[in-house]
């Protein structure tokens, strides 16, 4: 039990210096790659920029101590900083200390709410976030995000929390660029891009070795941090209009305690969930793709715990909400990272730069953490989802356009409620219907097959109906009107067998239905069978009196019940 909630122990146990080498490898390129992102990524939240700093240090250590995951980086990332904007943005002005402390309840209240989900099991309600939804959720953000940005590319003031807000303020101030931040913002985006794509072929091919090609090309970011500071600083680009970051305090953060203000958490508890859950979605994909890789496995129930108390800590220090982010836990994963001791080195790189770097980020241009953020967001833009899902399923291309639309219009929050919505609505009226056949004996065999694709043996006074779904409230009135039709169109039916190799559910609205046709059936001089009903839907029909009210039978297999109920039949056929 304890090393189920402390997976720390267990990894511990088999610690060596192989894999503390590995680990402090790994460690340092996240190190490298986290530190600008980490800066940029609370710029985007409306936060100071060391508290992305502070964000990347205790919630580190806390998921090494509870997360199962062996590769997974942990910090603040881009979706979730935009929602984190979205709503604290509602409540408070950024940079004023009413926006930090909302921000850092924020993050103590969705860390709550993940420990309650993964003490309860509730991972399973992730679930309710389709692919398509989730996709359609992370390209719309990720537009929003990358158009937020322009505005530290050009040099200008635009606020906004939509797309359409966002683009329309940028066009408002398009005669106030200003010059010398534009040739900084597009220069480090397009060196970003080149250095993301290219770089590393490039040293590979003059001889350095594919690991530290690697670290260089990963050190990107770095590169142009220091390249741009050096030139604000060099050519005082700063008295010529160039926007930067300023000032930031050294030093570790203190220990903070959250606002217990019932108010703001009754304010922010919509927002707390949604981030919870977009997060954990996230983390989870992330984190069993590259543990599949490896043949491992997480626990999601568990992750939900180590994510809460990611979160917590990140509140403890000043932070606001984190989760697992994609690029840095592939890059993680690619430096060779063994277990998650190698985000807690990473923590303490992250802890040793706040101490040491943070006066050298004075004219750090803040067009250099948007040109970060772009590069980062855009990749994960995947318009081309939209052509795959509309081949594939309209329903779900509904779901994720308008979950995109809704999200670019409206803003995230709103966008990723009507996703799931509709997501949930799309099942309900998809599995109102559900799919059903009447089948007859292939010839030969004891195999039954759809009598619209298959050449197979009826009998005029039976009618088997397979039915490809469970029963529930949703479609038990649709299951009555299909047999009643049935019924109505066959004058010489004498059987009516339900087959329910698909049933894995029958709900108290389906068994009053089944009841109701029970009874319909026998005063239309019509028995009713059950035939291939599963064990868990029988144990439950067995406490009903449904059975014993049965005007058939329930036949363990469909030949069995086409055996037994032609034979019955064949007397009535000779008179």
């Amino acid at each position: 039990m304890l090393q189920r909630y402390l997976p720390i122990l267990q990894w511990l146990k088999v610690y060596n210096r192989e894999t503390l080498t590995s680990d402090l490898v790994a460690a340092v390129i996240v190190t490298i790659m986290l530190i600008p992102q980490s800066l940029a990524y609370a710029l985007l939240a409306g936060l100071p920029p060391e508290v992305g700093l502070y964000a990347s240090i205790l919630p580190l250590v806390a998921y090494a101590i509870f997360g199962t995951s062996r590769t997974l980086a942990v910090g603040p990332v881009a979706v979730v900083s935009l929602m984190t904007a979205a709503a604290v943005g509602n409540l408070a002005l950024a940079g004023t200390a009413e926006y930090l402390a909302a921000a850092i309840a924020l993050a103590f209240l969705s860390g709550v709410i993940l420990i309650l989900m993964g003490l309860f099991r509730l991972g399973i309600l992730a679930n309710f976030l389709s692919h398509p939804v989730i996709s359609g959720f992370i390209t719309a953000s990720g537009l929003i995000i990358a158009a937020s940005q322009l505005k530290h590319i050009l040099g200008v003031d635009a606020g906004g929390h939509n797309l359409l807000d966002i683009l329309m303020a940028l066009a408002g101030q398009l005669a106030h660029i200003n010059l010398p931040t534009l040739i900084i913002g597009v220069s480090a985006t397009a060196f970003l891009f080149w250095v993301r794509k290219q770089l590393k072929p490039l040293l590979v091919k003059v001889g350095l070795g594919p690991r530290l090609a690697d670290i260089i090309a990963k050190a990107g970011p770095v590169l142009a941090v220091v390249a741009t500071t050096l030139a604000v600083w060099g050519l005082d680009l700063q008295a010529q209009g160039v926007k930067v970051v300023g000032q930031v305090p050294s030093g570790l953060p203190g220990l903070t305690l959250p606002s217990f203000d019932l108010g703001l958490w009754k304010q922010l508890f919509v927002s707390a969930l949604l981030i919870s859950i977009v997060g954990f979605v996230e983390s989870v994909s992330v984190a069993q793709t590259l543990a599949a890789k490896r043949r491992q496995r997480i626990d999601p129930d568990q992750e939900l715990v180590g994510l809460g108390a990611s979160n917590i800590a990140a509140a403890a220090s000043g932070g606001f909400p984190v989760t697992g982010g994609f690029s840095r836990s592939v890059v993680n994963f690619d430096a060779g990272a063994e277990t998650p001791a190698a985000g807690a080195f990473t923590a303490v790189g992250i802890a040793m730069a706040t101490l040491v770097l943070t006066p050298l980020i004075f004219f750090l241009p803040k067009a250099t953490l948007a040109a970060t953020i772009i590069v980062a967001v855009l990749s994960l833009v995947d318009l081309g989802a939209l052509k795959r899902t509309w081949a594939y399923s309209r329903s779900d291309f509904a779901a994720m356009l308008a979950t995109i639309v809704l999200t670019l219009v409206h803003g995230v929050e709103l966008g990723i409620i009507a996703g799931v919505g509709l997501s949930v609505l799309l099942y309900l009226y998809r599995t109102s219907k559900p799919h059903s056949a009447i089948v007859g004996r292939v010839p030969g065999t004891e195999h039954f097959r759809n009598i619209d694709r298959h050449q197979v043996e009826t009998e005029q006074h039976i009618l088997t109906l397979r039915v490809d779904e469970s029963l529930y409230f949703a479609n038990a009135r649709y299951l009555e009107d299909l047999i009643y039709d049935q019924v109505a169109r066959n004058p010489e039916l004498r059987h009516l067998v339900l087959m329910c190799p698909a049933v894995n559910l029958i709900d108290a609205s389906a068994l009053e239905s089944l009841e109701a046709i029970n009874q319909r059936l026998m005063d239309s001089g019509v028995k009713f069978h059950l035939s291939e009903v599963k064990g868990p839907v029988m144990d439950k029909l067995k406490d009903t009196h449904f059975l014993h009210d049965l005007s058939g039978e329930i036949f363990l297999s469909q030949y069995a019940a086409w055996e037994k109920l032609r034979a019955t039949s064949q007397p009535c056929d000779n008179n």
